[in-house]
């Protein structure tokens, strides 16, 4: 009696598996008791949820004493465990019954394929294991099966229930299942669901605020930042330039409440996540502050001697800590309702989300963020868009969404930064050797392979070798490491020591602290020009003659990238706007030539409208749990490239990745002890990490014509070898169709003698 099991590793019965969420569900309602759920049918959803594992075959498979082919899902067997009849006596309404049963018979994402016959079997047979279960949480456990009027096979789809809001039956169904899921995966996890926020103003105001006093006693927060302390039961959208404390102003705003915070590029969310654990929430940051995004293990992997990794790494892809600094990836694939996406959406419903640099994302990024923050803004969370630059067309999107959120008049001051001179010419290494000056010059090309021409250029003259460095997506991670952390230190504005030249790409465009004396770029578009010049004269005043930041145009040419990635219409709007430039720019300046080009009206009609539009069109049309989670993961991050190693790579590390191969390839024995287990498994994730850093991504489109060959780990999972070339200084060098020949021939002829 009772002894029927939930788990099997570790071995847990249906009761103290329900207890274990019950304690959840109770620490949940403690630390937010204001939440918009209907907390009675959430614990009822806890108490019956995984009642159905009492059928014999699902423990048969459990104990391994065998598998049964046709298993019902415990999750619709569970149901027959719901005393409707009972519920509406209680005064509970027909519809309150149904979200109930929807939210248990889905808890699980699984295919039903079964007959009613069989149903009804399994039924009969499950009532009689329930003579032998006795729960003091239920009374009178009858089993029977549930009246169609309750449940059926059709999901909760939001176009059969009218208009959206908090009141929806479809928000109300993905606030049940999704916290039902949140606290089914603590409970099977061994953590807390939440973690109280009761840190974030204390820390900010120790480690900071009394930090800046120590110089200056009448130190305080600054007029961006309180106004976000002021608003922060508002959505607020907010225009501030570089420099104003836009980090600070995000957590301010965020306060004592959970909280994330978003970032487009992974460089920046380690460097922020690197910040708030070392200068602001210093005590205890494994339970206060996550970091979300692909490579998260590599990360907390580095920390593994002053963290439980396996404990932290749960906490954080649970989405149980306080503040999570993430890509928008990790949480907003939900606005495809693909199967399991309520959790992350659930969890929105009592956050404050803020989104950082919003001008950097795509444009089918921008239409899946405008439909996340109407989904956010329906379901009851918050959000706080902090950014640099603004593209309009955001801002009205999201209005015709019916988004209510404040914007006030950008944060700037009338310090000028910038002094601009427009070349009407291709970018050339040899005005770079002109304005170089035993200074910090940092060059940003719109592509790799013009950047490494720039490289190349520069280094042909023996004078200027060892001052000069390359920084671009086209590197093995590991290499790609090495070079974020030496342009952050030679880019602090406290190393005054420093001098040389950066040749780089737009993966120094966003939230990089680093401030150089000299820019030099190519011109992509005005958003991307105002982010790179975020990078020079980060926080000093201009005050000098002449220029400090010089932007090549093209001339009668178009930049690199241009009709490419670049979209030619921008590009050329942005052309124009420049043409009046010449000198210092203020900050004021800045904001109203952004504002005079991203509107929908100047934007109709170009490549960069229309995906938008189609984006929303497509991400609203899309049947919900149409697609599984692996295939949205795919679609929303917009995959168009390869993970492979470079062929010079494997080849001068050949010994050392097939010794992670074979660990990767490794078995979990049924006979192993927890300890072995545990050992394995920490093996496996080096393996894969020190594996993972040899590869890089490329485009899809090279990818298929140089592969040179696969090699499998398991029968799931392979890695690919890619012809190139390769070298730290300079990363990958593509080989063109004759190299590629000529290859093969030598090759051949290796083979031959």
């Amino acid at each position: 009696m009772n002894n029927y099991l939930a788990k099997s590793n570790p071995r847990e019965t249906i009761i103290d598996h329900t207890e274990k969420l019950i304690d959840n569900y109770d620490l949940l309602k403690k630390t937010y008791p204001d939440l918009d759920v209907d907390w009675d049918m959430l614990y009822l959803s806890c108490l019956y949820h995984d009642l159905g594992k009492m059928n014999r075959k699902f423990q048969d498979k459990i104990e391994r004493i065998k598998k049964h082919t046709d298993e019902i899902p415990h999750g619709i067997l569970s149901l027959s465990f719901i005393n409707a009849k009972d519920l509406k006596k209680q005064g509970y309404t027909k519809e309150r019954i149904k979200l109930l049963a929807q939210a248990i018979a889905y808890h699980h994402e699984r295919d039903f394929k079964f007959d009613q016959e069989t149903l009804n079997r399994e039924i009969e047979l499950l009532r009689e294991e329930a003579n032998n279960f006795n729960y003091e949480r239920l009374d009178n456990i009858l089993v029977k099966k549930l009246s169609k009027k309750y449940f059926s096979m059709d999901r909760t789809y939001e176009d059969d229930l009218g208009d959206y809001g908090i009141n929806n039956l479809f928000f109300n169904y993905i606030m049940i299942k999704g916290l039902l899921n949140r606290l089914d995966y603590a409970a099977s996890g061994g953590i807390d669901v939440e973690k109280k926020n009761d840190f974030m103003l204390k820390s900010l105001n120790q480690n900071l605020l009394e930090g800046f006093r120590v110089d200056n006693p009448d130190a305080d927060w600054n007029s961006l930042q309180k106004y976000m302390v002021k608003n922060r039961n508002n959505n607020i959208i907010v225009v501030a330039q570089t420099g104003m404390g836009k980090t600070e102003a995000g957590l301010l705003w965020i306060g004592n409440n959970k909280g994330f915070f978003t970032l487009p590029l992974k460089t920046a969310i380690n460097a922020m996540y690197k910040r708030i654990t070392e200068k602001i929430v210093i005590d205890d940051y494994q339970n206060k502050v996550g970091l979300l995004h692909s490579d998260i293990k590599k990360e907390y992997l580095s920390r593994k001697e002053e963290i439980d990794f396996d404990e932290y790494y749960n906490k954080t892809k649970q989405l149980s800590l306080p503040l999570t600094v993430c890509t928008m990836d990790q949480i907003f694939d939900f606005v495809y309702r693909y199967r399991g996406f309520e959790p992350k959406l659930a969890t929105l419903a009592y956050s404050k989300i803020v989104i950082d640099e919003v001008q950097m994302y795509a444009p089918d990024l921008l239409a899946y963020l405008v439909v996340g923050l109407s989904y956010i803004d329906k379901i009851g969370g918050k959000f706080a868009v902090l950014t640099a630059t603004l593209p309009q067309i955001f801002v009205d999107l999201l209005r015709k969404e019916g988004v209510e959120f404040l914007k006030p008049e950008p944060f700037t001051n009338k310090r000028i930064r910038h002094s601009i001179k427009v070349k009407h010419e291709k970018l050339n290494s040899e005005f770079v050797k002109e304005v170089y000056k035993n200074n910090k010059i940092l060059v940003i090309c719109n592509t790799v392979k013009e950047a490494q021409r720039i490289y190349d250029e520069l280094s042909a003259d023996e004078s200027l070798l060892e001052n000069i460095r390359l920084f671009h997506s086209g590197f093995i991670k590991s290499d790609r490491k090495i070079k974020e952390e030496k342009i952050l230190d030679f880019g602090n504005k406290d190393n005054k020591e420093y001098e040389g030249i950066w040749i780089t790409t737009q993966v120094v465009e966003a939230s990089l602290d680093i401030d150089f004396d000299i820019l030099v770029t190519e011109l992509s578009d005005l958003n991307g020009l105002f982010q790179r010049l975020g990078r020079c004269y980060r926080s000093r005043d201009w005050d000098k003659e002449g220029y400090n930041c010089y932007v090549f145009d093209g001339g009668d040419y178009k930049c690199n990238g241009v009709g490419n990635f670049i979209d030619e219409h921008i590009f050329n709007l942005s052309k124009n706007a420049l043409k009046s430039i010449d000198g210092d720019i203020t900050e004021d300046e800045k904001i109203m030539l952004i504002d005079s080009i991203y509107t929908i009206e100047k934007l109709k009609g170009t490549e960069y409208y229309e995906k938008i539009m189609n984006a929303i069109e497509f991400v609203k049309l899309i049947e919900s749990y149409e697609k599984s989670a692996s295939e949205i993961k795919k679609i929303f991050r917009n995959i168009e490239s390869k993970t492979v190693i470079p062929e010079p790579i494997y080849e001068k590390n050949k010994e050392v990745i097939e010794g992670y191969i074979e660990i990767l390839s490794q078995g979990y024995d049924k006979d192993m002890t927890k300890k072995e287990r545990k050992e394995l498994k920490e093996e496996k994730l080096e393996a894969r990490i020190y594996l993972d850093n040899f590869t890089l991504n490329i485009p899809l489109y090279k990818a298929d014509k140089n592969l040179l060959k696969r090699i499998n780990i398991n029968k799931y999972e392979f890695i690919e070898i890619f012809e190139c070339e390769y070298k730290e200084e300079v990363g990958i060098r593509y080989k063109s169709k004759e190299e590629r020949n000529e290859s093969k021939s030598t090759n051949a002829e290796d083979r031959m003698f």
